[in-house]
């Protein structure tokens, strides 16, 4: 069984790409690259979709607190070539993420394999969770974050 879908936008825009001689694939401008971005412990990982980029025309910046991410990719078609279908973008990516005040953007990495870039971004250090200690007047004693009480070496709840 096939099932055919009918998108309008979809024609219109193939439609329009005919009438002007360009292709979606072709077309001018930078491209939106699909990611994920999630967070592990002290850090967030972005996870950035693109296949068939030479990892040299990967281009990460950070201005202030903007990262960019820019990538190229082309598309070499056999001389001769008839177009049947060309649904992979091709040409400039572009994608640019706004960073807390909260990351080390010093300590920034990223790798690329499998079509996937990852970049990694680390909370900086004063921005982590931590535990604060308020000492209890002059009793001796002093009271952890969570409610507990030490005197001396003795852990009360």
């Amino acid at each position: 069984m096939v099932t055919l879908t009918f998108d309008p936008f979809r024609e219109m825009d193939r439609l329009t790409n005919q009438l002007f001689g360009t292709t979606s694939a072709t077309a001018r401008g930078p491209r939106w690259m699909p990611m994920d971005l999630y967070r592990v412990a002290d850090h967030f990982v972005v996870a950035v979709d693109l296949p068939g980029v030479d990892p040299g025309s990967i281009d990460l910046n950070v201005d202030g607190n903007t990262l960019t991410i820019r990538a190229e990719r082309t598309v070499q078609p056999d001389e001769g070539a008839q177009w049947l279908a060309q649904e992979r973008p091709a040409g400039s990516f572009l994608r640019q993420l706004n960073l807390g005040d909260g990351l080390d953007v010093d300590r920034i990495e990223a790798s690329y394999d499998a079509g996937v870039l990852t970049v990694t971004i680390p909370v900086a250090e004063r921005a982590r969770p931590r535990r604060i200690t308020v000492e209890a007047g002059s009793s001796g004693r002093t009271v952890i974050g969570d409610g507990r009480t030490v005197q001396g070496e003795e852990v009360t709840e």
